[in-house]
This record gives C-alpha cells, sequence and structure tokens, in this order.
C-alpha cells in the first residue's frame, strides 16, 4: 500500500471515529437534556421583582404582601373573607384561578411561573 493509500485510510478512520464519539454524547438522552435545559432556564430567570413568588401574582397586585390595596379590592367587591385575599387571587377557593396569572408570566418571560409557596397555605 502506498503512502497516500495509508494516509486516505488514517482520514477515514480518523473521522469515523470522531464521529462516533460525538454522536455518543455523555449517556444522557435527548428527553433528559431537554428537561434539563427548561429546570436550567427556570432557575435563572430573574423577573427583577415584578413576581411575588410567594403568592403567584405580579407583585404591584399583591394585597397580600402590600396592605394598601386590599381597600380597592374589596371596595370593586372583590375580596374573599374566608381566606382574607382579594377572590381574584384566591387560589384556595379555585386553584384554577392561577392559570390567569401563570399565562401572564409565561407571556412575559417564556417560562412557567415559579410554582407560589405561600398562596395555597390557609
Amino acid at each position: 500500500m502506498s503512502l497516500q493509500n495509508w494516509k486516505r485510510h488514517f482520514v477515514i478512520f480518523g473521522v469515523i471515529a470522531a464521529s462516533s464519539i460525538a454522536l455518543s454524547g455523555c449517556g444522557q438522552s435527548a428527553a433528559d437534556s431537554a428537561s434539563a435545559s427548561a429546570t436550567k432556564a427556570q432557575a435563572v430567570i430573574d423577573d427583577g421583582g415584578w413576581w411575588c413568588k410567594e403568592h403567584g401574582v405580579p407583585e404591584e397586585e399583591c394585597a397580600q404582601c402590600d396592605p394598601s390595596l386590599v381597600a380597592k379590592f374589596k371596595e370593586d367587591g372583590d375580596w374573599c373573607e374566608e381566606h382574607n385575599r382579594p377572590e381574584s387571587q384566591c387560589f384556595l377557593c379555585n386553584p384554577a384561578r392561577f392559570d390567569k396569572f401563570a399565562a401572564r408570566y409565561e407571556a412575559k418571560f417564556g417560562a412557567k411561573p415559579p410554582k407560589p409557596t405561600e398562596a395555597l397555605a390557609k
């Protein structure tokens, strides 16, 4: 075999070996990789204080954090006496109400909001 044939075989072998290594990955499936990416994306979203993580609503609308908002909600007839929060934000009476706020978060940040930490506690 000539030197040129050896070089050609060596290059072909190198390409095959490199392709095999690249395609094998690190044993992580595509689904695992996508899930890990989504988790990382969720963890790094900085909403700049726009979202109340405790109650699952925009911070400027959170009557549980800002008692000065309570009077307006009560005046508008939007108050849950049982849970002492705006009816429109009472996820205890109706957990599906959170979906409206979650949709606003997703529209703004392109990701699902963090689950409220206190909104479901009595």
